[in-house]
């Protein structure tokens, strides 16, 4: 029979741990958030991967089955709504492409 990890440690430290992840990867996400507030500027950025990321959190929140556990709250779905976030100010701060005639001052002749 596989051996729990709540048998391995003390509680507390059990309780410690939990905590760990649901004041990181929130702080983690905000600070990424405050970056693109602050500069206006989401450049580098990758869009992409932050939604990835928020619906990746959301799924874990669901997985876990921690309804009302606030280590799960925070830690998945306060995460997802601070990616999310950080998606729209991506769109929101995101520079223009440039002219296709700013990209290449000097276009081949036309024939």
């Amino acid at each position: 029979m596989p051996v729990l990890a709540t048998e391995l440690m003390p509680e507390w430290l059990f309780q410690i741990l939990a905590w760990v992840p649901a004041i990181i990867f929130p702080t983690a996400s905000g600070l990424q958030l405050l970056a693109i507030l602050h500069k206006r500027n989401a450049e580098g950025v990758s869009v992409t991967a932050w939604a990835m990321f928020a619906v990746a959190n959301m799924c874990l929140f669901i997985y876990t089955e921690k309804y009302t556990e606030m280590e799960s709250i925070l830690g998945a779905l306060g995460t997802a709504g601070i990616n999310v976030c950080i998606v729209v100010a991506c769109f929101r701060y995101r520079k223009p492409d440039p002219k296709p005639e700013a990209r290449n001052p000097n276009p081949p002749p036309s024939v």
